[in-house]
């Protein structure tokens, strides 16, 4: 197929509703990863795992996304998308029908790293979002689509905690898998075909990813950057339901609404969309590396209102890594637009380890530390991204000097 034929991007309009539409399944696509955090010590007695196995559940989740990131989404400069994304999804719903169902703890283990793997869909759906958008409106399109995937990752906790409370954790399962067949149809329906110009064997495009690494210096650099921000990001919200439940004396359910403030941070991404259209990248970005760096601050203002703080936290935080991973996505979708979905992938590998590693080590600085710890640990991280991005910059300047 051509890249001018009917069927190509080229000749489909990107229209407001598909935006909406294509962030609405971008954020419960990703959902998935994340509806077991908050029950898991429901899951495991279940299932026969032990409470210290429980931790399992979360973390092959998250290793099974970062395998799809790597292995999967690269095929979506190879194959055709739209065929690719359908096929996911159906692995995904079987794989959260196989949850909902199994009594043995291995299979739900093995599922478990399933439901990641074949979540990565929503990152063929970004790129396939950008190759449609015209230039001059590609970062206010991407930030859209942002905004519904941030709003399934913050939604999708306090959403499973009270459907698990109210109806048992299966059903959490259930839903989704459910959620996940109509997404397919949606997808099927509306999403146009794309049949990349790309002739490398499998083989050689996972290949071409240390090609790309090596020959992208802006992508390294926004990956790291993001990478930082990620950290912070899941540190953060690892952390926050120990410090609320035990010092603040916050149950389940309030923490549940707590975790819906952060989702006003949701609307950073058109913002940031917005902004670099504009051309204000390189101030949006310094701005969201500079004030995550200082958002951990508000809960120490006074005691008496240090939930309040916390959740100032949250919601700048939440902000500013949602505005820095547009802005980088923008920036890196310009490098080159026949490698879009690998650039993607080789961005949101990095993102996801960083996030992995920031989730990791939340509960041992907690324990030792207390919350303190946490805000020292959570803003050197940004604060590393922001120094790293002002020697990047002054490089550049000297260069073009």
């Amino acid at each position: 197929m051509s890249a001018h034929s009917p069927t190509s991007p080229a000749s489909t309009s990107l229209t407001r509703g598909m935006v909406l539409l294509f962030a609405f399944c971008c954020g419960a696509i990703v959902a998935n990863i994340y509806y077991a955090q908050p029950i898991i010590e429901l899951i495991a007695p279940d299932v026969g795992l032990s409470s210290t196995m429980a931790s399992l559940i979360v973390s092959l989740t998250q290793i099974g996304y970062a395998l799809g990131l790597f292995f999967l989404v690269p095929l979506g400069d190879l194959l055709e998308n739209r065929r690719l994304m359908i096929l996911t999804t159906v692995v995904a719903i079987a794989s959260l029908l196989a949850a909902a169902f199994t009594d043995r703890p291995n299979v739900f283990l093995l599922v478990s790293l399933l439901v990641g793997f074949s979540s990565v869909s929503v990152q063929v759906l970004i790129p396939l979002a950008a190759h449609l958008a015209p230039e001059e409106s590609r970062g206010r399109v991407v930030g859209g689509i942002m905004g519904g995937l941030l709003l399934g990752i913050l939604l999708a906790r306090p959403i499973s905690s009270v459907v698990a409370d109210h109806f048992g954790w299966r059903a959490m399962f259930m839903i989704a898998a459910a959620l996940m067949a109509a997404i397919s149809i949606v997808l099927a329906l509306t999403v146009p075909k794309r049949q990349p110009d790309h002739s490398a064997s499998y083989g050689q495009l996972l290949g071409s990813l240390g090609t790309l690494l090596r020959q992208q210096p802006l992508l390294r650099q926004r990956a790291f950057y993001q990478a930082c921000m990620f950290a912070t990001f899941s540190l953060f919200w690892t952390a926050v339901p120990l410090e609320l439940s035990r010092n603040h004396g916050l149950s389940q359910t309030e923490i549940a609404l707590f975790a819906l403030v952060g989702a006003i941070g949701a609307i950073a991404a058109p913002i940031a969309g917005r902004l670099a259209d504009a051309g204000h990248t390189r101030i949006a970005s310094l701005l969201a590396m500079l004030l995550a760096s200082l958002s951990f601050l508000p809960a120490f203002i006074h005691p008496l209102y240090s939930v309040i703080g916390l959740a100032v936290t949250g919601v700048v935080l939440d902000f500013c890594v949602q505005m820095n991973m547009v802005l980088g996505q923008r920036t890196i979708y310009a490098l080159d637009a026949k490698s879009r979905s690998r650039l993607n992938a080789l961005y949101m590998t990095s993102i996801f380890v960083g996030g992995a590693f920031g989730s990791s080590i939340a509960s041992a600085v907690y324990e030792h530390g207390g919350w303190l710890w946490v805000v020292i640990i959570g803003s050197a991280f940004p604060l590393m991204a922001l120094l790293s991005f002002l020697s990047a910059s002054k490089k550049h300047s000297l260069a073009t000097a």
